[in-house]
């Protein structure tokens, strides 16, 4: 017989507190014939589980995106991408993981079967048990829930023995209690502490990067584990007026040679602008910028060097960001996180590639005043503005182990705002864990580069001669937990970078 239990009032300790789950009603019939009929009133959240070792697995994952939201279910979170070694059944690829979030009207068995016939319609068969499949979906949680039927039960009865599962469902919350359904779901682990504690118990963050357990980004046809090291992002701009090197690569010729340079200087990215953002700069058009953008990026794909590199387009026009992409460019960075332009967002969803979203207040020719300035706690604030930007961006269909934040020094920021920053950066992480640890977990890019604040406290009104004072902001970004730094003397702030993640990796050895 099924049996569909519905939580009472339960109570659940957190950080010495007690929180109290409350449930709604939801009933479940059984007829003779051994069909379900569900009844319910109101939509229901749930966490669904993604795996695949089989074939383009990222693919996979987006198709099973796809469906699910064909089917009627509306995903609100992402958690991180893992790559992982597969359990029980060893010898077969590694496989993907991850987790999502959403809503649905479906009652738990009618979810089951969407699920079911998802994974049959993209090539799963009846095969070995844990052995290999091109998709694979699990409910974990349903509402505030428990289902315990002949074919299915939830909480997932195996999740708590599962890093790969616990680290993608610890994601899609946050560190705060934002609901009594997650109240719920953390009462589901029958600890004091909850999921919290569940995973620690399995070794929690400590797990991630070795035991078979990596954090990825796709990008490309490659799953990139930024934890490995700081990744350096070289500029090209190729504008007449920007504040640092404006007018210096507007040919193509000086362009490929610049790229050239800083790729033999020790680039992994090189970020490709056509629109400057300085304080007041006026604005293109994005045919404006293609113009500028296209030739210059047509030639760098041509370039042998650029072999194994990352192409990124700095833009806020999504008809700029689409054609690059098209051409062959891999990452859209874009100053505004879909703020000046209504379409980005969509945009960059179906482009399927990492998208830099940074913080700022307003465009380049408000941002710096005076009602943009002001902040009470700036890295709260950046923080909080951040998560509301992303949580759009995941609401568009950019899943969350696509993203990379960037606090966005220098714009919309003051000297004291910029120093508290760079000095900040793991509270920035601590203010995002609150409502999204998937958040918290991203890439995280930083661009001091030569900026004006610099200057100011260095006397240095030349913006070529910021960059001693270049290389000290970006070692405490990345002593503070930075993973990329973008930089126009990729040269001599690689050398920090390089002995930065030297001093980082010797600190975890004796940890």
């Amino acid at each position: 017989m099924n049996i569909f239990k519905q939580l009472a009032s339960t109570r659940c300790g957190f950080n010495g507190g007690m929180k109290s789950c409350r449930a709604t009603c939801v009933s479940l019939l059984h007829s003779s014939s051994g069909t379900s009929v569900e009844v319910h009133s109101q939509d229901q959240e749930v966490v669904i589980a993604l795996g695949s070792n089989v074939g383009n697995r990222v693919d996979n994952f987006n198709e099973a995106l796809q469906l699910m939201k064909k089917s009627g279910m509306h995903i609100t979170r992402h958690g991180c991408l893992y790559e992982t070694e597969p359990v029980y059944v060893t010898d077969q690829p590694l496989f993907l993981n991850s987790a999502v979030r959403g809503i649905t009207k479906l009652g738990p068995h009618e979810l089951l079967r969407v699920l079911k016939k998802i994974e049959k319609d993209m090539g799963r068969t009846d095969g070995i048990r844990y052995g290999p499949r091109p998709i694979d979906l699990d409910i974990l949680f349903y509402g505030k829930f428990r289902v315990n039927s002949e074919i299915l039960t939830i909480p997932h009865e195996r999740i708590w023995e599962r890093p790969f599962v616990m680290a993608p469902l610890m994601d899609v919350m946050g560190s705060a209690m934002e609901s009594d359904t997650v109240a719920s779901w953390h009462s589901f682990s029958k600890l004091s502490g909850g999921l919290f504690e569940s995973w620690e118990k399995l070794g929690g963050e400590s797990l991630i990067g070795k035991n078979g357990l990596k954090r990825v980004l796709p990008t490309g046809n490659v799953l990139w584990d930024w934890s490995l090291k700081t990744s350096m992002m070289g500029i090209l701009n190729l504008t007449p007026d920007s504040f640092s090197d404006g007018g210096k690569f507007q040919s193509v010729e000086a362009a490929v040679s610049q790229v050239r340079l800083m790729i033999l200087e020790g680039a992994d990215i090189i970020d490709i602008g056509a629109q400057s953002t300085r304080p007041m700069a006026s604005r293109l058009s994005a045919q404006e910028e293609l113009d500028r953008l296209i030739p210059v990026l047509d030639a760098v794909l041509k370039m042998p060097e650029v072999e194994g590199k990352l192409l990124s387009v700095d833009t806020f026009h999504s008809e700029v960001a689409s054609e690059a992409i098209g051409k062959g460019a891999h990452i859209v960075n874009d100053v505004s996180a879909g703020q000046l332009d209504p379409n980005m967002l969509d945009v960059v969803a179906g482009l399927k590639v990492p998208y830099v979203a940074m913080h700022m207040r307003g465009n380049p020719s408000t941002m710096q005043n005076s009602e943009n300035l002001q902040y009470d706690n700036v890295c709260k604030q950046v923080a909080s503005e951040l998560y509301l930007r992303v949580r759009d961006a995941e609401l568009s269909g950019i899943p969350a182990w696509r993203i990379i934040i960037d606090p966005g020094i220098g714009f919309s920021k003051n000297t004291e705002h910029n120093l508290d920053i760079l000095m900040g950066l793991p509270n920035i992480r601590t203010e995002l864990a609150g409502k999204s640890l998937a958040l918290s977990h991203a890439p995280m890019l930083i661009g001091p580069s030569r900026k004006r604040f610099l200057g100011d406290i260095c006397a240095r009104p030349a913006a070529a001669e910021r960059d001693p004072a270049t290389i000290a902001a970006v070692t405490a970004g990345v002593l503070g937990g930075a993973n990329i730094v973008r930089a126009h003397n990729v040269k001599d702030n690689l050398d920090a970078v390089k002995l930065c993640d030297a001093m980082v990796k010797r600190e975890r050895s004796q940890a």
